[in-house]
């Protein structure tokens, strides 16, 4: 173990000018953490049972989204089609309250409700994403249907996994 009063004692102003600047580095880091933590994605789902991914983008993401471009403080959208489902994901400006932008959003999708297809069985639904879930999602778009399906049955068996 290292003995550092030596060293300290004899130079308390330099001592004290380092802890004062490990100090304001901490909470600098701790400011852009937290700043990121509070702006959580919001996911946007939809469905269309038996309709293609184009179809899938067309009729419904892209409905979607000029809807969606429309809220203030959008920084970015992604939008995933698959058969029969599309998913966008909206992150929104970190000084944006994440509670009014989900209102605007479930606003947007009214407002789209009668340029959507008739037939769908139920109109899009949002909700807010926890930041972690997003390293399981990304895993789970890039392996192979059936180890997927085996890692989300996995996960679903964890407390707080039901969402997989």
């Amino acid at each position: 173990m290292i003995n550092v009063a030596p060293l300290s004692v004899p130079r308390r102003v330099v001592t004290i000018l380092v802890l004062l600047g490990i100090l304001l580095l901490g909470l600098f880091f701790s400011a852009i953490e937290r700043r990121h933590v509070d702006s959580s994605p919001i996911l946007v789902s939809a469905s269309l049972p038996g309709a293609s991914p184009e179809t899938m983008e067309a009729s419904v993401a892209m409905l979607l989204e000029r809807q969606f471009f429309t809220i203030a403080g959008l920084v970015t959208m992604t939008s995933m089609n698959d058969v029969g489902s599309t998913e966008i994901v909206l992150q929104f400006d970190a000084s944006r309250n994440i509670d009014s932008a989900v209102q605007d959003v479930q606003a947007a999708i009214v407002r789209s409700l009668s340029q959507l297809p008739s037939n769908m069985p139920q109109p899009p639904s949002c909700r807010k994403m926890n930041r972690g879930d997003l390293p399981i999602l990304s895993l789970l778009s890039k392996v192979d249907e059936s180890v997927a399906t085996f890692i989300a049955q996995s996960i679903a068996a964890f407390s707080g996994g039901a969402q997989v």
